[in-house]
């Protein structure tokens, strides 16, 4: 079966036709990619998509959307845009359009990953009748819990990476203190988010954790800065950067374990988003799964879950594929 798929957000939309083959998995046919803030709506994409596309048999679309999904209706979180699934379906001529929540989307996709896919950072057990966790740091927090039922997986939304940030140590006590005097509340998505890994490097300059280079200071008046505290931490070769990311990390793992406590997810724990896959080589050495663990008593509990990393960046692409199934 053909679909058209998306996943929106308020940076990029990201469009493609998806094959699905008898055993369940897709087969791209075509991707085209978008800047979301050059166009009014979603609709004047998909029809410029499709007019370049020219793939027939295209009758069914699904999208992941970066904002809640309420009677098929959805706000743009980031972008002006309001999109209405069924007057979408009617502009473009299709006999069904679903649209879900993009975390709801990645959750989704999961359905549809193979071992390759997926990087295990603790095996645990895995019982996959069991509820499953999922967590990802982008620009923002993310979490969601995807519970197997007779009817189908049930998505279950939630705004947890908004929950107060809970400090465990002095450090983080400090790293608490100096986010007060910019916020009057404090959340896990402030630290553990794109936003986050920079604030944490301004952290660990202004408490002297480490000094700032020159270079560093360069690159990041050009450059992501982000995605240059990331690639300067895996280089190792910018102590700032590397003290940043392990507070990130640190930080990351404790709200995953604090996830996994309030869901016991049997079926396992994904950690999702882009920042993961970028700074894979870092969670493989064992930090994460350290402060995932570090639950006093409840460790023995945790310590038994699976957990992986999705590796695969087109996951809320198959989710939105799959739910334009139906």
């Amino acid at each position: 079966m053909r679909v058209l798929a998306g996943d929106i957000g308020g940076t990029k939309t990201l469009l493609a036709v998806l094959d699905q083959r008898p055993d369940g998995r897709f087969e791209e046919v075509v991707r085209q990619r978008y800047v979301s803030a050059d166009h009014p709506g979603l609709g004047p994409i998909v029809r410029d998509f499709l007019a370049r596309a020219d793939v027939p048999d295209i009758t069914r679309a699904g999208f992941g959307v970066a904002g809640p999904v309420v009677d098929r209706r959805s706000r743009v979180t980031n972008l002006p845009w309001q999109i209405d699934a069924d007057l979408l379906a009617a502009e473009l001529g299709l006999q069904s359009v679903a649209l879900i929540n993009d975390f709801a989307a990645v959750a989704l996709g999961l359905q549809v990953l193979s071992p390759a896919d997926l990087e295990v950072l603790q095996a645990g057990e895995r019982d996959p009748s069991g509820p499953i966790a999922l967590i990802g740091a982008g620009t923002g927090l993310g979490e969601a819990v995807l519970v197997p039922t007779p009817a189908g997986p049930r998505f279950v939304a939630s705004e947890g990476g908004h929950c107060d940030l809970a400090p465990r140590n002095e450090l983080e006590i400090a790293l608490l203190r100096f986010l007060l005097k910019q916020h009057h509340r404090v959340s896990y998505e402030r630290i553990v988010s794109g936003p986050g890994l920079v604030t944490a490097y301004q952290f660990v300059v202004a408490e002297g954790l480490a000094p700032e280079l020159s270079d560093t200071r360069e690159r990041m008046a050009t450059e992501d800065p982000g995605a240059v505290i990331g690639a300067r931490a895996l280089a190792g070769d910018d102590p700032a950067c590397v003290r940043a990311v392990d507070i990130f990390l640190d930080l990351y793992g404790a709200e995953a374990g604090n996830l996994a406590l309030k869901v016991l997810p049997t079926g396992g724990l994904f950690v999702a988003g882009g920042i993961a896959g970028k700074l894979l080589p870092r969670l493989r050495d064992g930090r994460f799964i350290t402060a995932f663990t570090d639950k006093g008593r409840m460790s023995p509990l945790l310590r038994a879950m699976h957990v992986a990393v999705v590796k695969n960046a087109d996951v809320g692409l198959l989710g939105a594929g799959l739910a334009g199934l139906g």
